[in-house]
């Protein structure tokens, strides 16, 4: 993947909002080279690691850019991970070298107290001085803007978000080729998206994640400018699509979720007419939020389903979704299929494990067990999600089956509840799982942030219960439900539920309770 054809262009690839901080195309060229210049005199070859610490700001796609062109996997770590956290990714890696900035500096002063063998000899860290570090782009500047001899494409070496417990490291393969003849990953999902060269796009979430990572660049190589959020704001969300003349932009559900929940005079201020097409993907959607979105947008709402393993990828237009309410689409290449406890493929309607043939190859880093794991013995893949498709094969989640939930010997799956909770007018967000109880094994408990602080009342939870009660089988209804000023999630939109768990199973002295 390349953007030669834009390397004399001044035209934008990246703006960062609200800073308004622009780099041109050919400047990011320029960037990218010098970097990968010093990269290569450094010593760093094809399939070497770069460990990159930093929040979205100007360099961090010349940072990628520079990765992709020596051949490198570029690890990028979030920068809410304290300092243990990041060396477990650095030294799992084996990154030969590793890029912080100004922002991260205090987790990059201290990794060396949890490598004091594994951290990296080449360490470069943006617009501030650190003992041991070479300061960027200041070390670099001496290098040629014109590509290293030996270009070789590389790839993102991908951590999981940790949700369940340590990240996992998803790797592929490198092509093997030179930039110019590695092609775009992404683009049946471009097409699909009606994503060009002319496209603005709007980049809401940490480019350390995914997504924003691998979309973003994609962007940029079909000559679009990426408009990226330097943190993400409801109302910032809108204001950079009014500014910039936003076209398509990727959101999360809760994204969509805190716009929806602007005082109306607020999303009336802004125009939003530029957007052309609007993807969303990372967590469930509940119906009723996206209902509301494509109310407010219009049906230019679309959806894909993936994962960083790249096992397959579903995808539906809006005006599709109209039609199957739920549903994150068909298969775009290759095939799904919905499988039960025993291995066998199950008729539509019936939810099960989901399964893709035909996905891209990938294995969890020095996890041969969990890598074999993840495939059956059709050679399908998953990575543990729960749906069922329907009769015209269109995908519908459940929910991810550690999250399920076992009481009295029924399975519960909680995605059902937290998108009832969440669409309640006074409900912010919501978590839904199982605590430990002697006699069913588990009963459904729920934690709830309010809109309004205020409502975080023993009177709300159990309106809230008998609310809930009305709409959703008893045995599904939460016994308890708790408040929390914030709940955890990733930026992407996935709830953090081990510490919920952990915390509520030991501690039930603050909840509202009902009869089972």
């Amino acid at each position: 993947m390349q953007i030669r054809q834009w390397i004399d262009s001044e035209r934008p690839a990246v703006i960062l909002h609200p800073s308004g901080t622009r780099l041109s195309f050919a400047e990011l060229e320029a960037r990218a080279n010098r970097l990968a210049h010093h990269f290569r005199a450094a010593g760093l070859r094809e399939g070497d690691t770069v460990a990159v610490l930093m929040e979205n700001n100007e360099h961090m796609h010349a940072v990628m850019w520079a990765a992709r062109r020596c051949g490198l996997y570029y690890a990028t770590i979030s920068t809410h991970l304290n300092a243990a956290e990041a060396a477990y990714i650095v030294d799992n890696s084996e990154a030969a070298a590793i890029i912080g900035s100004r922002a991260t500096a205090d987790v990059c002063a201290t990794l060396e107290q949890h490598l004091p063998d594994a951290l990296p000899e080449l360490r470069l860290l943006a617009d501030d001085d650190l003992d041991g570090w070479q300061r960027y782009p200041d070390c670099v500047a001496h290098h040629p803007t014109t590509p290293v001899p030996d270009e070789r494409e590389g790839d993102l070496l991908q951590y999981s978000s940790g949700t369940t417990g340590r990240p996992k490291g998803i790797r592929r393969e490198l092509p093997h080729v030179t930039p110019e003849q590695a092609g775009v990953m992404l683009t049946p999902l471009l097409g699909a998206a009606g994503i060009d060269g002319t496209s603005v796009y709007l980049s809401p979430a940490p480019l350390y994640h995914t997504a924003p990572s691998f979309w973003s660049m994609s962007v940029q190589a079909l000559g679009g400018t990426t408009v990226v959020l330097e943190h993400f704001d409801a109302e910032g969300a809108l204001e950079a699509i009014e500014r910039h003349g936003v076209t398509h932009g990727q959101f999360v559900p809760t994204m969509f979720v805190r716009m929806l929940k602007l005082p109306s005079a607020v999303r009336d201020r802004y125009d939003v007419s530029s957007l052309r097409r609007v993807v969303h993907a990372a967590a469930p959607c509940p119906v009723e939020v996206k209902r509301a979105m494509i109310d407010w947008w219009g049906p230019i709402i679309d959806e894909f389903y993936g994962s960083s393993e790249g096992v397959g990828v579903s995808f539906i237009r809006a005006e599709e979704w109209l039609q199957h309410p739920g549903s994150v689409g068909r298969p775009l290449g290759g095939a799904a299929h919905i499988v039960g406890e025993d291995g066998e493929e199950l008729p539509p309607g019936e939810p099960g494990e989901i399964y893709f043939e035909g996905g891209l190859p990938f294995s969890y880093l020095k996890d041969q067990e969990k890598t074999a794991a993840a495939r059956n013995d059709r050679g399908w893949a998953s990575v543990g999600d729960i749906g069922h498709l329907d009769a015209d094969g269109y995908l519908y989640l459940t929910d991810r089956r550690h999250h399920m939930i076992i009481s009295g010997g029924v399975n519960i799956y909680p995605q059902e509840v937290e998108d009832l909770l969440i669409g309640h007018p006074r409900v912010l967000d919501a978590a839904v799982f199982g605590i430990p109880d002697a006699a069913m094994g588990q009963s459904v408990k729920a934690v709830v942030q309010t809109l309004d602080p205020a409502d975080a009342t023993d009177e709300f939870a159990e309106e809230l219960i008998e609310w809930l009660r009305g709409r959703v089988a008893h045995y599904k209804c939460p016994r308890s439900i708790s408040f929390e000023a914030q709940l955890p999630r990733t930026e992407t939109g996935k709830m953090i539920k081990r510490d919920l768990v952990a915390r509520y199973s030991a501690d039930e002295s603050h909840s509202v309770t009902t009869p089972a």
